[in-house]
């Protein structure tokens, strides 16, 4: 049984930095794609960004690229996603997801964690 467990989210002020994890248990994910969706409040949940655990291979939503970069690592068994110039417009909750596939919506993923709260206000 897949396993996704998010952490490290919080409440910081415009202009910081932050850094989730998402710990993956339950299979070998050598095959499969991890990837960071996030709901922001009264919204839909959206595409983040994607990395294949194999290749490490990267997908960045257009409206983050630049500021935020994802990664994993293999011996910790965690993708990560480094989170840079917040702004208020990044508050939502972040959610991890994986699947053999991957892709850019939610559909895509079978796999789901139960999310962490990110909140970006003066």
């Amino acid at each position: 049984q897949v396993r996704l467990v998010e952490s490290g989210g919080a409440l910081l002020q415009p202009g910081g930095s932050l850094r989730l994890s998402c710990a993956a248990s339950g299979r070998t994910f050598s095959n499969y794609v991890l990837a960071w969706f996030r709901q922001p409040p009264g919204k839909e949940r959206e595409f983040v960004a994607f990395i294949s655990w194999s290749s490490a291979a990267t997908y960045d939503a257009d409206s983050m690229k630049g500021r935020f970069t994802i990664s994993r690592d293999i011996a910790k068994n965690t993708v990560n996603l480094q989170m840079n110039s917040l702004k208020p417009e990044d508050t939502a909750v972040y959610y991890c997801a994986a699947d053999l596939r991957g892709g850019r919506v939610v559909t895509d993923y079978r796999y789901w964690g139960q999310g962490t709260q990110v909140t970006v206000s003066s």
